[in-house]
């Protein structure tokens, strides 16, 4: 019998047992596009899943004052560009009148010098206020459009002035009211548990064949297939291979020990 099971071992299969802590799908720290003095954060929300709710708020006082500002001159401006269309379009008609005076007179052999001088002034001057109109008109829509650029800054500041999550699970508050951040400064850590992660570390060896292979956790084989597999070998563990499974979220609890073999 001793001698049966020793010829038979070589058919069983053995895996590598690997022990993972099961962790959330990922973990991002949000950080912050624009400074600004920390008003207000939600402490309550730290901790719970956070769907569609402000948890830190800017100052943003200033910036809505210079929104308010910026859209009423564009008002104005519209209204000054309305006013110097009207007059562009009125002095075309008198440069059209005077250009066909000028033309006549000019023809005209009775006509005396000082005339024909006195029509071309009046010609070239009703010209000349209608090209200066016509180029404050390109001026105001150009001032236009750069305040509606300084608009869109502006909102774009104020909405990233107010931090607010969407399904997301706020870990940890990093501020706190009353700190003042600059641009790149670390907000919140939040975590995506849509889903679940587990890394773990395998040997050269174990990365052979692993598309037939099946994923079996805490003993039970599953339908699950390392999704992940890093080239190269991991910094820590110099002699392994990062590998990370992607499973279906816990109805409980994360952080949990799972014993995973590849088979």
């Amino acid at each position: 019998m001793k001698i049966l099971l020793l010829f038979l071992s070589p058919l069983w299969i053995f895996a590598t047992v690997h022990y993972a802590k099961l962790e959330p799908f990922e973990s991002i720290m949000m950080k912050s596009a624009v400074s600004g003095l920390v008003l207000d954060v939600d402490l309550g929300a730290e901790g719970t899943m956070v769907k569609g709710k402000r948890v830190v708020y800017l100052d943003d006082a200033l910036d809505k004052v210079n929104l308010a500002s910026a859209k009423k001159s564009v008002a104005l401006l519209h209204q000054m560009l309305d006013i110097n269309k009207n007059i562009a379009k009125s002095l075309e008609s008198t440069v059209e009148r005077q250009e066909g005076y000028y033309n006549r007179i000019n023809k005209l052999a009775t006509a005396s010098k000082t005339q024909k001088d006195t029509a071309f002034s009046a010609f070239s001057s009703a010209k000349t206020q209608y090209l200066i109109t016509k180029e404050k008109i390109v001026n105001l829509e150009k001032q236009i459009l750069d305040l509606h650029y300084k608009i869109a800054q502006l909102e774009d500041t104020i909405e990233k002035k107010s931090l607010v999550l969407e399904d997301k699970y706020l870990y940890k508050l990093m501020v706190r009211k009353g700190d003042f951040v600059a641009p790149g400064s670390v907000l919140v850590q939040v975590m995506d548990m849509s889903k679940a992660k587990l890394v773990i570390f395998l040997e050269s060896e174990e990365l052979k064949d692993l598309d037939t292979k099946s994923v079996y956790l805490n003993g039970n084989k599953t339908t699950y297939k390392i999704d992940k597999i890093w080239k190269v070998a991991d910094e820590k563990f110099i002699s392994l291979y990062r590998a990370e499974i992607y499973i279906d979220a816990p109805k409980d609890t994360f952080s949990k020990l799972l014993k995973v073999e590849i088979k």
